[in-house]
């Protein structure tokens, strides 16, 4: 088959840089961000919040190929910030953000949990 193995398709192998900038010269303040081993899952989410920067002018992502684990994010800012300053503070914020929902969720599945053992016990199951 020509699919690679699928620990090749998130596993970063020796020596390999999870991302890396490279300038795009053709349009100024913008770079794109080659980020190994992620998919459309990370792609459409950090885009999207690029997208609500108030710094950023535009934003979008691409993977290449199915069988080829890099995704491509193409940033331009109005000059104010840099592209990768920009990915960082909303890579830092998404992070705060899935912190919180990580905390809340768990509370809620205590809760229910607490509630479901009570009800047993007052079943007497």
């Amino acid at each position: 088959m020509n699919a690679p193995d699928r620990f090749e398709l998130f596993l970063l192998g020796e020596g390999e840089k999870k991302c890396e900038e490279v300038p795009f010269t053709a349009i100024p303040n913008c770079s794109d961000f080659v980020i190994k081993k992620e998919d459309h899952t990370i792609g459409n989410l950090v885009s999207e919040q690029l997208k609500k920067h108030r710094n950023v002018l535009m934003a979008g992502y691409k993977v290449s190929h199915p069988n080829v684990p890099e995704l491509f994010i193409r940033i331009q800012t109005d000059g104010t910030i840099t592209p990768k300053e920009a990915l960082l503070s909303v890579l830092e914020k998404l992070l705060r953000d899935l912190n919180h929902l990580s905390q809340e969720f768990t509370r809620e599945w205590e809760l229910r949990r607490m509630v479901t053992e009570g009800e047993q016990n007052q079943n007497g199951i």
